[in-house]
């Protein structure tokens, strides 16, 4: 559980402080966007979800309410992403995060599985 958590929580981390350090390399990569404080904001609650991840790691406390946090984050991003992408709203490079995101969700399905 803890390599899952370590991983979403890099993850999240990076990719949502990209945008808050350099939003002129994020957008060459993502689109132009037009509003840029809801970019912002969603970067900033990936870098809080994924600092709760990984503070999770370092305590090894993986509690039910920790993995829905992590699980609802990546379902969420997992249907934004897939239907703003399949409407045209949103570049086809957020599929590759899509895909990083199902796999997270399929990881984590694994060990609560087991």
């Amino acid at each position: 559980m803890a390599a899952v958590a370590l991983a979403q929580g890099l993850y999240f981390v990076v990719s949502g402080a990209w945008a808050l350090v350099h939003i002129e390399s994020f957008q060459r990569v993502t689109g132009p966007k037009t509003d840029l404080w809801l970019v912002k904001t969603v970067g900033l609650l990936l870098v809080a979800i994924g600092a709760g991840l990984l503070l999770a790691v370092g305590r090894r406390q993986f509690d039910p309410a920790l993995i829905l946090i992590a699980m609802g984050s990546a379902t969420a991003l997992l249907s934004i992403e897939l239907v703003y992408v399949a409407k045209g709203v949103i570049a086809r490079i957020y599929l590759f995060d899509a895909l990083i995101e199902a796999g997270l969700l399929i990881v984590w399905a694994i060990y609560l599985l087991k």
